[in-house]
C-alpha cells in the first residue's frame, strides 16, 4: 500500500529528448545521462535530434548556465558520458566502410567550451565493437579494441587517458594462455590502474587481472564459482562488477545448472588489490524451492521456476554494508513485442561479506518495444545506511514515480512513497529513467510527461518531504 504524496515539485521546465534505439535492449551503453556536480548543480546529456546531442549544465537554482552542441551523423552514436573535476567527457562511436572509431569530446565544466574531438580507438569494420570505461571519479578513461580469432578474444589493446585526454599508458592484455573464456569486463580505478574480469574454465572460474601503469607486472586472482555439485554441473549465467574508489573490486555471479538452466546460487567475491592483495569469497546464496515460494508469495505469482532474472547493481554503503540487486526483465516475444520488468531481488551482506538478509520487492512494469527499458526498471542511490529505489509505476490506478527505502543493514523496506508528479499513463513515452539522479538524500532530478493531454516531457526538480 503506497503512502500519500511525500514530495513537493519545486520546479519544472520543458525538456526536449528524442528516444534512442539500442542494438542491445538489456545493456545500454550510456544508462546514466544526468550527473550531479558540487553545490547542487548538474549536467545532462540529451539526444535532441537525429543529428544532434547536447550537454547542458543547470545551476543549483535550476537555471541553465550553458549548453554545448554535439553534432552526430547517422553513422555515429554516444558510447560514454562522465564528469571529472574540470571537464565532462562524451565518447562518440562511429562506423563507416573504412572501420570503427571511438572519439572523445572534452567540455569545460565552468564554461561549456568544447575542446577538439580526439580519436581514441580505430579498428576494422568486422572487429568487435570497441569499448570504453571511466574511473569512479570520472578523471580517467580507458578505451580499447579486441584482437580475435574464430570469434574468440585473444587480446585487448587499450589506452588510458586522464580527463584532459592526455594519454597515460598503452597496454595490451594478452589472453592466449586461457583458451576459451567469457567476454571480459574492463574496469578502471581512480589512479588509472586497469582490472579485467573474466569467466574461464568452461564458465566455472572467475578471475581478475590487474594492469598497472608504472610497471609491466600482471597480478591475477581467481576463484572457482562453478563446478560439479551433487552430480550437477553448475556454470556462470550472469555477472556484475563494481569498481570502488579504494581499489577494491566486487564481483557477483548468478550460477545455473548447465543441463536444465535452473537457477542454482548467487556468489559474491571481493578482490582487494591493496598491499599484497587479498580475496574474500562470501558464502553462496542457494536458490532453493523455499526461495521460489518466497518470490511467489511476494509477487502473488505461481511461477514453477526462476527465470529472466539478471544482476543489475552492487551497492555499497559508507559502513561497507553491501547489497546485490537483481531484476526480472524480459521481452514478451520478438523485437516488436512489449518488454517487462518485474520484481527486484535484494541480497544484503555485512562488512565482512557475510550474507545477512534477502528480500523481494514486487513491481510490474510494461513498455512498448520502441521505448524498451528506458522508462521501466528502477534507479537506486545510497545515502548512509539507506538505499532509495525509484520506479515509475501505476499503483491503485495512480501513475506516478514511487520511492522505496531499504535499510542496507537490516533489509527492512519502508512503505512505498508516491512523489505526486501525475505521470502520464498511456502508450506514449511518460518517463525516462536515464535522467533520474539524486542531488542529495531529499532532492532528485527526473524527466517525465505529466498527463495524456501533454505531449511534452518536463525536467523536474523534486524535494522529498
Amino acid at each position: 500500500m503506497p503512502c500519500a504524496t511525500q514530495a513537493q515539485k519545486v520546479k519544472s521546465v520543458p525538456f526536449s529528448y528524442l528516444p534512442e534505439r539500442s542494438d542491445d535492449r538489456y545493456n545500454q551503453r550510456v544508462p546514466q545521462k544526468t550527473v550531479p556536480l558540487t553545490g547542487g548543480s548538474f549536467l545532462i546529456l540529451a539526444h535532441k535530434s537525429a543529428t544532434e546531442y547536447t550537454v547542458e549544465r543547470y545551476s543549483a537554482d535550476f537555471q541553465k548556465t550553458w549548453s554545448a552542441t554535439l553534432p552526430v551523423s547517422e553513422a555515429q552514436r554516444i558510447d560514454g558520458f562522465a564528469c571529472g573535476t574540470r571537464q565532462a567527457l562524451v565518447v562518440v562511436y562511429g562506423k563507416t566502410n573504412a572501420g570503427q572509431t571511438l572519439s572523445a569530446q572534452a567540455i569545460d565544466l565552468a564554461t561549456g567550451q568544447k575542446a577538439p574531438l580526439k580519436k581514441l580507438v580505430e579498428t576494422g569494420t568486422r572487429d568487435r565493437h570497441p569499448g570504453v570505461a571511466f574511473s569512479p571519479d570520472g578523471t580517467k578513461l580507458v578505451a580499447w579494441s579486441y584482437a580475435s580469432r574464430e570469434e574468440q578474444i585473444r587480446a585487448i589493446t587499450a589506452s588510458v587517458y586522464d580527463e584532459q585526454l592526455t594519454k597515460l599508458k598503452d597496454r595490451t592484455y594478452d589472453f592466449h594462455d586461457l583458451g576459451s573464456f567469457f567476454s571480459p569486463t574492463v574496469s578502471l580505478s581512480n589512479d588509472g590502474t586497469q582490472y579485467v574480469t573474466l569467466i574461464s574454465d568452461e564458465m566455472k572460474k572467475l578471475s581478475v587481472r590487474r594492469y598497472r601503469n608504472d610497471n609491466q607486472d600482471v597480478k591475477v586472482m581467481s576463484v572457482a564459482v562453478g563446478g560439479s555439485f551433487g552430480g550437477k554441473t553448475v556454470t556462470v549465467f550472469d555477472t556484475k562488477v563494481s569498481m570502488q574508489a579504494d581499489n577494491t573490486l566486487y564481483a557477483a555471479a548468478i550460477c545455473t545448472e548447465r543441463l536444465t538452466g535452473q537457477y542454482y546460487s548467487l556468489k559474491l567475491v571481493k578482490f582487494d588489490f591493496n598491499g599484497e592483495g587479498t580475496m574474500k569469497f562470501a558464502d553462496e546464496f542457494r536458490f532453493t524451492p523455499e526461495y521460489l515460494a518466497e518470490v511467489n508469495k511476494a509477487t502473488q505469482g505461481t511461477s514453477k521456476r526462476l527465470e529472466d532474472i539478471y544482476l543489475s547493481d552492487i551497492l555499497l554503503t559508507p559502513e561497507k554494508q553491501l547489497v546485490v540487486v537483481a531484476e526480472k526483465k524480459y521481452e514478451e516475444g520478438g523485437d516488436e513485442s512489449p518488454v517487462r520488468t518485474k520484481e527486484l531481488h535484494l541480497f544484503g551482506y555485512n562488512e565482512f561479506e557475510a550474507p545477512t538478509w534477502h528480500t523481494i520487492i514486487a513491481k510490474n512494469q510494461v513498455a512498448p518495444p520502441a521505448e524498451s527499458f528506458t522508462g521501466i526498471g528502477y534507479k537506486a542511490a545510497v545515502f548512509g545506511s539507506n538505499i532509495q529505489f525509484l520506479t515509475q509505476e501505476t499503483i491503485k490506478g495512480k501513475s506516478d514515480l514511487y520511492v522505496r527505502s531499504v535499510n542496507a543493514q537490516t533489509g527492512v523496506v519502508q512503505p512505498t512513497k508516491g512523489l505526486g508528479l501525475k505521470v502520464a499513463n498511456d502508450q506514449q513515452l511518460a518517463y525516462v529513467k536515464d535522467f533520474t539522479a539524486w542531488l542529495d538524500a531529499q532532492t532528485l532530478i527526473g524527466v517525465s510527461r505529466p498527463s495524456k493531454k501533454s505531449a511534452a516531457l518536463m525536467l523536474n526538480k523534486i524535494v522529498v518531504k
